[in-house]
């Protein structure tokens, strides 16, 4: 990884992680994909490696990613998904031409029409959003209960009841802050 920019927050679901290329979207946002370096430095951790990026790909990405984020966060709401994100998932989708292969381990892995086709990887990973908000995979979408994050996730725990997209920065974040706020109403008034 490339050092100065901010980790990657990778989740085991394609679309959802990607839409983690931006955080905290009700606080101080934190854009994780700010260069197309980064952008292709994601898709290689993500198993769709590209040899480069432009400006322009990077653009395309960040409106598929918004996109996805619009039509998640309806869809865990269960509210009506926006054509307009509607659409984008669908074009996306539509004009890649990437191909599932099976592993040796017996793995499902994407193969791009060319190793710098970014446009075949955000296919995938709009194919990816589809199969989720469309109910086609075991869990639920579901929002993080940060009020300065509100990121979709995927939940596949058992109860389906997780309440966090990332139990290492958004947990543990309000579980300090409910912790430091019993502390304070513990102090006593007056003493030293």
């Amino acid at each position: 990884m490339r050092t100065g920019f901010p980790d990657f927050r990778l989740g085991n679901v394609l679309a959802t992680s990607f839409t983690g290329t931006l955080s905290e979207r009700h606080g101080n946002a934190v854009e994780r994909i700010p260069t197309p370096q980064r952008l292709a430095d994601w898709l290689a951790v993500s198993g769709l490696p590209v040899d480069s990026c432009t400006t322009a790909q990077l653009d395309l990405a960040r409106e598929l990613r918004e996109s996805i984020h619009a039509a998640a966060t309806a869809a865990a709401l269960q509210d009506a998904l926006p054509a307009a994100a509607v659409r984008v998932i669908n074009d996306f989708s539509a004009q890649g031409r990437a191909a599932a292969i099976l592993t040796p381990e017996g793995k499902r892995r994407w193969r791009l029409s060319s190793a710098s086709c970014v446009e075949d990887a955000l296919s995938v990973i709009a194919a990816d959003a589809i199969g989720i908000i469309a109910g086609e995979r075991d869990g639920k979408l579901a929002l993080c209960a940060s009020p300065t994050c509100r990121a979709a996730f995927f939940d596949t725990s058992q109860s389906r009841t997780r309440k966090w997209c990332d139990m290492n920065t958004c947990g543990n974040r309000q579980k300090k802050a409910r912790f430091n706020a019993n502390q304070a109403g513990k102090r006593i008034p007056g003493a030293s």
